[in-house]
């Protein structure tokens, strides 16, 4: 398994307007989207197989696939919610919350959460209600589920943190909103002692237990005659080593900040619309024309560009190993070189487009698809 490449060890308040990332691409974009360009035959230059598959509900919201050691939580816009093992495939648990979700999923292992779309925060434990919240504005982002606390960042730029087991309301961190907000993920996650956020372009870094800012380092600036252009959000997936954590701001630039001293170490101007992941050497970033870039992770420079996909709605991309793994809007994993970007291996998966940013679980790498399909990939 080793030599596959597959794995690094083995394998908004109501007044506010939100807006799609494809919404403002097509807005931006000027005419008609261009023809993709016409893919190669398939390398196949690592061996992976199709291990299992399972169907949940469509999903048509941000899904953010959830992975605990070997463990799995995901969920559909129905409002149902699966916990799996990676290896087979095998449900350990399945719910069903009473109305369709828009944002989710969180989990710890052991508590999951998620919000629906009229803004309820519900928490589980092995597949049973544990509490609900009612949150005072629209959520986009998965809730975030760490030291027996679960934290939500809502479209109206404010913070919340509630107990795990009871759902008491711990502390709220506001700040002004935006005329436009965007309804796709942003940035939450834990970093050692320090809960980091995405406020407009800004990387925030505030104490879990008060909800007080320790530092905020801006990745971009807000620049443009008009709401669309000045809208810098932080999005999707990061990429994280030791203290150092790398983000993209909305159609303007991608980041890397030193979370412990609450610094930024470099900014690189930067055209994408969906997150990014990397490895201790490089970050690895789509451009909203399907380019796929790599940045070294020390100062930004450039390392390489891939124009293999352009034209192709992609999802953010998965360093795993000395593969690149992103998916497509036909339903399709590319496996792309971390070196430079050449094609590795092409996966398939129903032919509808992928939902999430694949995920890797042990060896077994992930992926989900608008239709419901749930995918796992092993090295052979």
């Amino acid at each position: 398994m080793k030599a596959s490449g597959i794995n690094a060890t083995g394998w908004a308040r109501s007044c506010v307007l939100a807006v799609s990332a494809c919404v403002l691409a097509a807005c931006t974009g000027g005419g008609a989207k261009p023809k993709p360009v016409e893919l190669s035959p398939n390398a196949a230059l690592i061996g992976v197989r199709q291990a299992w598959s399972l169907k949940i509900g469509a999903v048509n919201f941000p899904l953010d696939v959830k992975v605990n050691g070997e463990r799995i939580t995901l969920a559909s816009s129905d409002g149902t919610l699966v916990g799996l093992e990676s290896t087979g495939g095998r449900e350990i648990w399945r719910a069903k919350v009473s109305e369709p979700l828009a944002a989710g999923v969180g989990s710890d292992g052991k508590t999951a959460a998620v919000v629906t779309r009229s803004n309820m925060l519900i928490a589980l434990r092995d597949g049973k209600e544990l509490w609900r919240q009612r949150i005072p504005a629209q959520v986009y982002t998965a809730p975030l589920v760490a030291g027996e606390r679960v934290f939500v960042l809502a479209a109206d730029r404010s913070v919340s943190a509630f107990d795990g087991a009871t759902g008491r309301k711990l502390w709220a961190q506001q700040r002004p909103g935006d005329a436009l907000v965007l309804r796709e993920a942003g940035v939450i996650r834990a970093v050692g002692d320090t809960l980091i956020v995405g406020l407009s372009g800004r990387m925030v870094g505030l104490n879990p237990l008060s909800g007080s800012v320790r530092w905020e380092v801006p990745i971009a600036t807000a620049r443009g005659a008009n709401d669309v252009e000045r809208l810098i959000d932080l999005v999707g997936s990061v990429s994280r080593e030791g203290t150092v954590v790398c983000a993209r701001a909305f159609q303007v630039a991608v980041g890397c900040v030193d979370t412990a001293k609450g610094t930024l170490v470099w900014s690189t101007p930067s055209n994408g619309v969906v997150g990014v992941h990397g490895n201790e050497r490089s970050v690895f970033g789509v451009e909203a024309d399907g380019k796929i870039l790599a940045w070294s992770r020390v100062n930004g420079d450039r390392q390489w560009v891939s124009e293999r996909l352009k034209y192709r709605a992609m999802t953010a991309p998965l360093a795993v190993g000395r593969s690149v793994a992103v998916g497509d809007d036909i339903g399709l994993i590319h496996l792309l070189s971390v070196e430079d970007g050449s094609p590795l291996n092409r996966l398939t998966t129903d032919g509808s487009a992928i939902a999430a940013t694949p995920v890797l679980a042990g060896d077994t790498l992930v992926a989900v698809t608008r239709n419901g399909g749930v995918f796992g990939f092993r090295p052979e």
